[in-house]
């Protein structure tokens, strides 16, 4: 699959396997985090791969899922939860105006590398902060930033061009549905407003 195609074929994923991730799979996820692009190459970033499973249920009760759908269908159900968790930490004694640009890129090197492996992801920054820092031993000077929830798929969610609102949904099937802008919505050729 070219990366192109992968880019394509990524989806948030909130249903999950119960096939344990490598951890040497989980080790190449982040080292191609680690590659990322970074302003002034200061490289702000810091992880903690989870995957005890104790670990990882607490992490879980610990982090809130999709919004826009109801309760009962957000949060992946019981026997569905993620195996695996990279916490994303920001190192201060690194940080710059940039620092959020150089985690997304790293972020987004890992969500297609897990996916190129097989692994679906949920990135997610609505989490309990101090329970989990506290939890993992994350130093005082270290931030966290949000958490990568990792699994193999239980799910097969859909993309289709927005019409209206850009809200995600589920079918009477239980499939995930998300809306994304289209490309003649959101180009233009050199000025803004020419298609």
């Amino acid at each position: 699959m070219s990366v192109y195609e992968t880019v394509q074929k990524r989806r948030t994923i909130r249903r999950f396997n119960p096939q344990k991730v490598a951890l040497i799979t989980l080790r190449k996820i982040v080292d191609s985090a680690r590659m990322g692009p970074s302003a002034m190459n200061l490289q702000p970033w810091e992880f903690i791969i989870v995957d005890s499973p104790e670990l990882v249920k607490t992490v879980f009760e610990n982090t809130k899922w999709a919004g826009y759908l109801p309760k009962e269908q957000g949060p992946p159900p019981a026997g569905q939860e993620p195996t695996a968790f990279i916490v994303i930490l920001k190192n201060q004694r690194f940080k710059s105006k940039w620092t959020g640009h150089d985690i997304g890129a790293a972020v987004e090197n890992m969500i297609l590398v897990a996916l190129e492996e097989g692994i679906g992801s949920c990135w997610i920054a609505s989490i309990n902060r101090p329970v989990i820092a506290g939890l993992l031993n994350v130093p005082d000077d270290i931030d966290i930033d949000s958490v990568l929830a990792l699994g193999y798929p239980a799910e097969d969610p859909k993309a289709f061009d927005l019409d209206e609102s850009v809200k995600y949904f589920r079918d009477k099937e239980g499939r995930l549905w998300v809306p994304k802008r289209s490309i003649e919505s959101v180009v233009s050729h050199n000025k803004f407003g020419e298609r």
